[in-house]
């Protein structure tokens, strides 16, 4: 017989064991009903996670303990202790917010980095990558971009990118056995992702905020050979391989895609003033957060890339980030994603930058690309 709790949040009366309220989607405490059985095949390593600031209108009970762990990076002028203000305690140099650049290696083919760039004075990107141990087996990477014109977007994409993460922790369901089944059920799957990132970057919202806090969404799961992504707004995955011309694996909710198919050139209508003038995105204030979703079967070694904005506003197309690949020359994951954001940096830096890569390794096989809903 189920029974009755209330939301911590607003109060509202909740059915036992439904992890979100429904007035405000806020977290209820409430385990998972369906938890990860101990035989299940996703053997990944937790990662420990990103400190998160605190939200600026929020309560500070709006989210678990905003307090940074322990073991800060030491000073980066003389390796000193860097104090609870962010002044190194022997040289009195100011530290950047471990917020402000964080690095998950999850396993050794697996990392991201997720870095405040130069202009903007936070970093509202977000990123959560898990990985099993062995190589080309399983990992998720996740990207979200907190959009800098509302409140608290630094807080709100962190959690929903922690939110999707654990939606996504078990492997993609099978189907009933066809290929459509399969997409089918990977669709779904993807979407109970971004409802739990929506579900999480509206709880950490202020209700009477005029401008509640959003992002942008992209993931891509790596199952073996199969690359399933999906995406809602204009942060990307790529698939760069080693030999040949790589692939968008996104496709943006942007005008940009629009103005592309109506025959205006890529490079002038990405750099055009409406061109990162999204039409989806996850938030209060969002309509259809349904994702794009699509997947690609891979035939040989390459890096899955999953990233922001940040980056790609300066090497849009694969091409050109294949120049950046080839320009790290490394098959060391956290090389890459550092060398790419650095490289992000380096062309100016004007927004947040996140990289988050999978290096494969697979036999041959047929390469296709499938996209969609």
């Amino acid at each position: 017989m189920s029974t009755e709790r209330v939301c911590p949040s607003c109060a509202a009366v909740v059915p036992d064991g439904v992890r979100f309220c429904e007035s405000c989607g806020a977290p209820t405490g409430a385990p998972p009903t369906d938890p990860l059985p101990p035989t299940a095949p996703l053997d990944v390593t937790p990662m420990e996670d990103a400190p998160i600031s605190a939200p600026t209108r929020r309560p500070a009970d709006a989210l678990p303990d905003p307090a940074e762990p322990a073991g800060r990076r030491p000073c980066a002028e003389c390796g000193g202790e860097v104090g609870p203000d962010y002044y190194c305690t022997t040289c009195g140099t100011k530290a950047p917010s471990e917020r402000d650049h964080f690095e998950e290696t999850p396993a050794s083919w697996v990392a991201g980095v997720c870095d405040r760039g130069i202009v903007h004075e936070r970093n509202e990107d977000a990123m959560a990558v898990l990985a099993a141990d062995r190589p080309g087996s399983r990992a998720v990477l996740l990207v979200l971009d907190g959009v800098s014109s509302s409140v608290d977007s630094d807080v709100a994409s962190l959690a929903g990118a922690h939110a999707a993460r654990e939606v996504l922790r078990r492997p993609l369901p099978a189907g009933m056995g066809t290929p459509e089944s399969r997409d089918a059920a990977v669709a779904r799957t993807f979407a109970d992702a971004t409802a739990a990132a929506n579900a999480a970057i509206v709880a950490t919202t202020d209700p009477d905020s005029p401008n509640p806090a959003s992002a942008t969404f992209v993931c891509a799961v790596v199952e073996g050979r199969q690359v399933h992504v999906a995406n809602v707004g204009d942060s990307r995955a790529y698939w760069l391989p080693d030999d040949g011309g790589g692939v968008q694996l996104s496709v943006d909710d942007s005008l940009a895609p629009a103005q592309i198919a109506a025959g205006v050139p890529r490079e002038q209508a990405e750099s055009s003033h409406d061109a990162h003038a999204i039409t989806k995105w996850l938030g209060r204030d969002s309509g259809d957060i349904t994702p794009r979703v699509g997947r690609i079967e891979v035939t040989g070694p390459g890096w899955v890339l999953v990233c922001s904005d940040g980056l790609w506003n300066y090497a849009s197309t694969p091409a050109e980030l294949a120049v950046q690949v080839r320009a790290a020359a490394t098959t060391e994951p956290l090389a890459l994603a550092s060398a790419l954001v650095g490289f992000a940096t380096a062309s100016g830096g004007h927004d947040n930058i996140t990289a988050a890569v999978a290096r494969l390794a697979v036999p041959e096989a047929d390469e296709g690309v499938q996209h969609h809903g």
